[in-house]
């Protein structure tokens, strides 16, 4: 009997069957996400330890997140079936600006500390924060409607 059951693309950045992306993406989401928390927290109290705080997660989630799209853009780039879909393109478009984002923030606190935060960084911090709930509602779509990165094969 035939299964009804539609093709899934599989991940191509994959070890043993299981895609990167999904499992290197967590650890820079968090920390960007922390890092409105520790802003928050330097702006209303002045303790340097906030600053230091959050040079440190704007910096785990940069790096870290420039390292985990590396793993969605080898699927987006070599697979058919996720390049052919709008909701990944649109997945990576967003992420590529709050990588961008997150850099230029990571960059400015790295350059100026202590001036950055109170003029721009929170603001850039707010909008990353932004950026990844959207790209995390892509993300989503991606995985449980289109079943990127999902393995079916129940025999």
């Amino acid at each position: 009997m035939a299964s009804t059951q539609p093709e899934w693309p599989d991940s191509k950045a994959a070890i043993a069957g299981h895609p990167l992306h999904p499992m290197l993406i967590h650890f820079p989401v968090a920390a960007l996400i922390f890092l409105v928390a520790t802003d928050a927290a330097f702006l209303w109290t002045a303790d340097p330890f906030w600053e230091r705080a959050s040079l440190w997660l704007v910096g785990i989630g940069a790096f870290g997140g420039c390292i985990a799209s590396l793993a969605g853009m080898v699927d987006l780039v070599f697979v058919a079936d996720i390049r052919r879909k709008i909701t990944a393109w649109c997945h990576a478009i967003v992420a590529i600006m709050m990588l961008s984002l997150a850099s230029l923030n990571w960059l400015l606190r790295y350059q100026a500390p202590g001036e950055t935060l109170e003029r721009w960084g929170f603001f850039i911090t707010l909008l990353t924060a932004a950026l990844i709930a959207l790209a995390a509602y892509l993300g989503g779509r991606l995985v449980y409607e289109h079943g990127v990165g999902v393995d079916i094969d129940q025999s």
